[in-house]
């Protein structure tokens, strides 16, 4: 027997799950699986119950009977109401197996017939629960589910309890779900204690910023800014249902609040975390109100705003639970962040004003005074503007440009028509501090504003720049600002400058023009120095420095010490697209590894010091680079991670950034992810028509399928990446480094002329340009073109020499590759595990963990041969069993272990184990061999 089931959620709910409770969710259901029971803990809100549906649903398929009850507060008083729930569909099927007495006492309580009660028949009654259970055991698996017990009437939660600590060694599972405030909560460990010996205890805690952008999101609340989402986030703590209530009230809210303004609080959760308010004194409430409007309040400070019983007063909001009480802490702190913000809501508009009249004078700090001065005043008010407008200049200065654009906006709102600045200026200044907060749509929304106003030529074409810079690498989308912009700059030299500089980088990203890129920059920088304009002039000069760089354009040293003169503008020189990061990369490609780390490391130290997110997510990408290239993989991947989390919650560079960590997780990761990773970036950038990001995410996959075992994969990313460069311009080997990888792939294939052309090639590029490590890593490849051609003597001398090489300018990994071939050139039959000791050495210095596998897995002369005669190897197929000529023809097509594994159904070990027969029946070594028979059957 099954008992009906009305635990599936709505399909739209669904996916609500996984949002940022996977790990949980896992832990349970591996403890459910074994046999285990399950206790989901925390407080409300948090998502306990929408867990525990969908584990119901997925384990309640496996049981044969499923029971069930969900108390609420208002029902508990009713004893045995759980207990009703939980047994009175199958009351009739156990009452025959229990003993008389046992069912007398049973049938009593669930049918409210008679006067049964636990101090009456309490081990009757205890006994039937546990014998009603036991019965239904015999037939197939139970599942109790029960959600809210905190809600459980006393005597269903007793006789419960009682069962459940009896029932060890009986298919009787019990997944259940609690509130708790704390972790340290005596009602979880009450609870607890009442679960069956072994019941994993699950905690549901607070989501993240990003995990409750994606819960918004996949709820239809995708369209509100990261400035909002971040507010969302703060003031619901993590909780989902606070957060979702949160964003549901905004989209229904006419007019978004303003700068400086609390979020609005929907009726649903006032009620919900202010019910306890009307206990508080009218003084109380007041000192609550001021503490609420404060950002940091304290004892002290609501003293200086006029509360003279502070203290008492917040101990009586202590002991109703509104406040945490923290001894040995200054700070008066609200239970929740949402109880603020309600209690904010609540109080009437002129309340507000006072408190924040009151904190204008208390608080010591000067940005603090002028934010509470704003929001006491009503209307225009020169002074007021001018003074929010310093503060806005002094959290630019102390690194918070967050706070900076929030003050200008305020600033903005209280600066009169005539004013000067004026107020669209003001909002202007606001909106160029978002974008450095990484806050691109509050920026964007703001110059939309601003050109709906705005007649002044300049205001406008400021505005379009901002729009254009909030568009990052999809500039394909805004297309259409361009001819508006030129329109609106006239023949003025310094606002053409600021079009010029971005049609530059339109013809980098959209066009994937490099020789139109430069151009359109050294233009800009001429009008801006007509027009004296050196912020834009040091910006284009650096930005034509980078197109030569990776252009190998002989006059990229003669421009970056262009961009280097004096005067340099502050706000140019610590910036991701200045004169300091065309250095940068210019020392990277130059093998300068050690220069290389000073100067970014410096330029990390400032963004993050000036708060500018956008920057800080390129340095921190520069610097995982510049550790990668010196084989330092730990540390690259950290850092690559690191990057990737700050790129995905701000919305900055999140391709960047996922090419950059597949580099990294391939080096010392998890190659899955890292071809994930890759494969991310190069959809994203294909998607943005983004050709010169979709050549290096290319690059990045190329070399995670190399490391994964799949050369043919590699090659097909690479020969692509090969097409893309040629049509983009870019000729320095240095700026991708896939060549080396290309060409060994492509002697993998057995394609040993074409490795030998892309060497040749990218020789001469590297030459020319003073390549010494590209050089290093191209005879590398060209050794193994001569091993694979007969030639060993050569190619053992060339990887010595380039394993020298590399070693000397500190590419600490390439070297443990050129180790790494030489160990497998100089294996044979007779070698030993020895013969791989300077490579294993190497690798575990540089933490390359994917590349020690492959020398644990390596067998001892992995290096190509020349190929076996192959018309006996192809008459020999046939010769094969079923199996056996299915791997062989998926390894032809170039999959690897893990596709075979899949698309036949099978093991990876059989899969090895199967190739293992095929090599010895075809007289080969490895799948090399097969794949060079596929392409002699194909050849003419």
């Amino acid at each position: 027997m099954t008992v009906r089931r009305d635990f599936k959620e709505p399909a739209r709910c669904r996916p609500d799950l996984v949002i940022g409770r996977e790990e949980l969710f896992a832990d349970a259901r591996e403890r459910l699986a074994s046999g285990g029971s399950v206790l989901l803990h925390g407080p409300a809100g948090i998502g306990k119950s929408t867990v525990l549906r969908a584990l119901a649903e997925e384990y309640g398929a496996t049981a044969r009977t499923v029971l069930r009850c969900s108390a609420t507060e208002s029902e508990s008083h009713l004893p045995f109401l759980a207990l009703a729930d939980l047994l009175g569909l199958v009351l009739d099927e156990v009452s025959p197996r229990l003993p008389a007495a046992q069912r007398t006492a049973l049938e009593s309580a669930l049918t409210g017939r008679g006067e049964s009660s636990l101090q009456r028949d309490g081990l009757a009654l205890r006994l039937a629960v546990l014998s009603a259970l036991r019965a239904l055991a015999v037939h197939g698996p139970v599942l109790v589910v029960a959600d809210d017990l905190q809600w459980l009437d006393p005597a269903s939660a007793e006789l419960l309890g009682f069962a459940a600590r009896r029932l060890e060694g009986t298919p009787v599972q019990l997944l259940c779900a609690v509130r708790t405030e704390g972790r340290q909560s005596q009602e979880y460990d009450r609870h607890l204690r009442a679960c069956p010996p072994g019941t994993l205890a699950v905690r549901l805690g607070p989501l993240s910023r990003t995990q409750v952008a994606e819960l918004l999101d996949h709820r239809g609340h995708g369209c509100l800014s990261r400035s909002t989402v971040r507010e969302i986030h703060r003031t619901s703590g993590g909780n989902p249902l606070f957060a979702l209530e949160l964003g549901r009230a905004l989209a229904d809210s006419p007019t978004p609040p303003r700068p400086g303004e609390p979020l609005p609080v929907p009726t649903s959760l006032r009620a919900l975390v202010l019910s306890r308010l009307d206990m508080l004194s009218v003084e109380a409430r007041r000192t609550l109100l001021v503490a609420s409007a404060g950002a940091r309040p304290t004892p002290a400070l609501l003293h200086a705003a006029g509360r003279k019983n502070a203290e008492a007063e917040c101990a009586q909001a202590a002991e109703l639970g509104l406040l945490a009480t923290e001894p040995d802490a200054p700070a008066v702190r609200f239970a929740h962040p949402l109880i603020s913000a309600a209690l904010y809501a609540e109080a009437p508009a002129h309340e507000r004003r006072a408190a924040h009249a009151a904190l204008s004078t208390a608080a010591s700090d000067p940005i603090e005074r002028a934010r509470h001065l704003a929001l006491a005043t009503t209307g225009t008010d020169p002074e007021v503007a001018a003074r929010l407008a310093e503060a806005a200049a002094l959290a630019r200065d102390r690194g918070a440009p967050s706070v900076a654009a929030q003050l200008g906006l305020l600033a903005a709102r209280h600066t009169p028509a005539d004013g000067a600045p004026s107020p669209q200026e003001r909002r202007l200044t606001a909106a160029e501090d978002a974008i450095t907060a990484g806050e691109v749509d509050l920026a964007r929304d703001i110059a939309r504003e601003v050109l709906a106003r705005a007649t002044v030529p300049a205001d406008r074409v400021r505005a379009w720049m901002i729009v254009i810079d909030t568009a990052g690498h999809t500039m394909a989308e805004v297309d259409a600002v361009f001819p508006q912009a030129l329109a609106d700059a006239g023949d003025d030299p310094r606002l053409l400058a600021l079009v010029h500089y971005q049609l530059a980088w339109r013809a980098l990203i959209v066009e994937g023009d490099f020789t139109e890129a430069r151009e359109a920059a050294a233009h800009a920088a001429g009008l801006a120095a007509r027009g004296e304009d050196r912020r834009t002039e040091l910006l284009s000069l650096a930005f034509q420095a980078q197109t030569e760089t990776l252009m190998g354009h002989p006059e990229a040293p003669r421009t970056i010490k262009r961009a280097l003169k004096e005067p340099q503008d502050p706000r140019v020189a610590w910036h991701h697209n200045g004169a300091g990061s065309a250095r940068f990369r210019w020392l990277v490609m130059g093998d300068q590894l050690a220069e290389a780390r000073a100067a970014v490391t410096g330029l990390l130290r400032e963004v993050r010091r000036r708060g500018s997110v956008e920057s800080e997510v390129h340095f921190l990408r520069g610097l995982a680079e510049t550790e990668l290239r010196a084989g330092h993989c730990g540390r690259a991947l950290e850092l690559a991670r690191d990057g990737l989390r700050l790129a995905r919650d701000s919305g900055i560079g999140e391709t960047a950034s996922a090419m950059l960590t597949s580099l990294a997780e391939a080096s010392g990761g998890d190659v899955d992810r890292a071809l994930a990773l890759a494969r991310e970036a190069a959809h994203h950038a294909e998607e943005d028509g983004d050709q010169m990001y979709l050549s290096r995410a290319l690059g990045a996959l190329g070399y995670a399928q190399l490391v994964a075992g799949d050369p043919a994969g590699t090659v097909r990313s690479l020969r692509r990446v090969r097409t893309l460069e040629l049509g983009l311009g870019i000729t320095d080997p240095a700026r991708g480094r896939w060549h080396g990888d290309l060409a060994e792939a492509l002697v993998l294939i057995g394609e040993t002329a074409e490795a030998q052309d892309v060497i040749d090639v990218s020789r001469e590029h590297a030459l020319r340009l003073g390549r010494e490590s590209v050089l290093a890593v191209l005879d590398r490849s060209e050794a193994l073109v001569r091993a694979a051609r007969g030639d060993r003597e050569a190619a053992l001398a060339q990887l010595t020499s380039a394993q020298d090489r590399l070693g000397k300018l500190g590419y600490g990994l390439e070297e443990a590759r050129a180790a790494f071939a030489l160990a497998r050139l100089r294996g044979g039959p007779g070698a030993g595990p020895g013969v791989f000791e300077e490579a294993t050495r190497l690798f575990r210095r540089c933490r390359a963990l994917p590349w020690l596998r492959q020398v644990d897995e390596s067998p001892a002369t992995a290096v190509p041969e020349p190929a076996p005669a192959v018309p006996e190897a192809l008459d020999a197929l046939h010769a094969l069993a079923a199996m056996e000529r299915q791997v062989a023809a998926l390894v032809m097509e170039g999959a690897t272990n893990r596709e075979i594994a899949a698309r036949l159904f099978i093991s990876v070990k059989t899969v090895e184990a199967t190739l293992t027969r095929v090599y010895r029946k075809l007289g080969i070594r490895s799948r090399v061999d097969i794949v060079r028979l596929a392409a002699g059957h194909r050849a003419p």
